[in-house]
């Protein structure tokens, strides 16, 4: 897992539309990246559409929104349309990046544990190193802390 300091593992992953988008593609601006189990669920959605509500703080620190989860591009697109966000959801199906950046493992639901999506995310300098990483976040403390920590970079 990428820590602070480290530079972020570059990786690949299809958006919502299936077109290939680089971590990378976004050097020279900061990237919150942000891992979210399941798109249209409702703790997904409270931190999805509070980077939405936000968007041009963010924006107006040069920073970019990318969201990461297993769902298919099709469901990005849908989620994408009925929430009106507007930035870039990518699909990790096999969940290879999810895992390279600790971001999926055990979980435990009404005492059934499985494997899936820990809610996290990152943010990313313009050099591409890590300078935020907060994993295991409710959607509510992601929102106030990655807002937080852009506003003061």
């Amino acid at each position: 897992m990428p820590k602070t300091g480290d530079m972020a593992p570059d990786f690949e992953l299809l958006n919502q539309h299936g077109k290939p988008v680089k971590l990378s593609d976004y050097r020279g601006r900061k990237v919150l990246l942000f891992a979210y189990p399941k798109a249209g669920t409702s703790g997904c959605t409270a931190q999805a559409c509070g980077f939405r509500d936000n968007f041009a703080n963010i924006e107006s620190v040069d920073a970019v929104v990318l969201g990461l989860s297993p769902d298919e591009p099709a469901a990005l697109a849908k989620w994408i349309d009925k929430e009106s966000l507007q930035y870039d959801l990518l699909s990790d199906p096999e969940h290879q990046v999810l895992e390279a950046w600790d971001a999926w493992g055990e979980k435990s639901m009404y005492g059934k544990k499985y494997m899936g999506v820990i809610r996290s995310h990152w943010i990313i300098g313009e050099d591409g190193a890590v300078l935020d990483a907060q994993l295991k976040i409710s959607p509510r403390k992601s929102i106030e802390k990655a807002l937080k920590f852009l506003a003061q970079a």
